[in-house]
Order: structure tokens, then C-alpha cells, then sequence
């Protein structure tokens, strides 16, 4: 195979394995927050901030592994 070949492939499995910690920490959080409020409808204010705040953590790992494949793929 070529290297540059080889390298591609090492980027897309590299954003695909980093991508899919982020995604199962949204779904688990949204799990939960539903969870949370239907168990107790009056506190759907503060799990909605929390969700939402745990929510943007979580895609800030996937902007930053996106990041990294972008530069793995130009410079590498």
C-alpha cells in the first residue's frame, strides 16, 4: 500500500474511535437527563443547565479530536 494511503487510513480510524467517546457521553446524558425528569418534573430547570453544560463538555472533546485529524491529515 502507499504511505499516503496508510496515513489516511490512520486518521479516519483515529477520528472514528476518538469520535465515538463523545457520542455515547451525549447519549448517556441525555438518557439521564430524561430519566432525571421524568422522575421529578419540577427540577427540569436545573438538569436541563446541567445537561446542556455537560453536553458542550463533551462535544469539545470531539471538536478537539476533529482538530487533531484535520492536522494529521495536512502535516503527517
Amino acid at each position: 500500500m502507499d504511505p499516503n494511503v496508510m496515513k489516511m487510513l490512520a486518521v479516519g480510524i483515529a477520528t472514528g474511535l476518538g469520535m465515538l467517546g463523545p457520542a455515547l457521553a451525549i447519549g448517556l446524558i441525555g438518557f439521564s437527563a430524561l430519566t432525571g425528569i421524568s422522575r421529578n418534573p419540577e427540577a427540569s430547570g436545573p438538569i436541563q443547565t446541567n445537561m446542556i453544560l455537560v453536553t458542550a463538555f463533551a462535544e469539545a472533546i470531539g471538536i478537539y479530536v476533529l482538530i487533531i485529524a484535520i492536522i494529521l491529515a495536512m502535516v503527517a
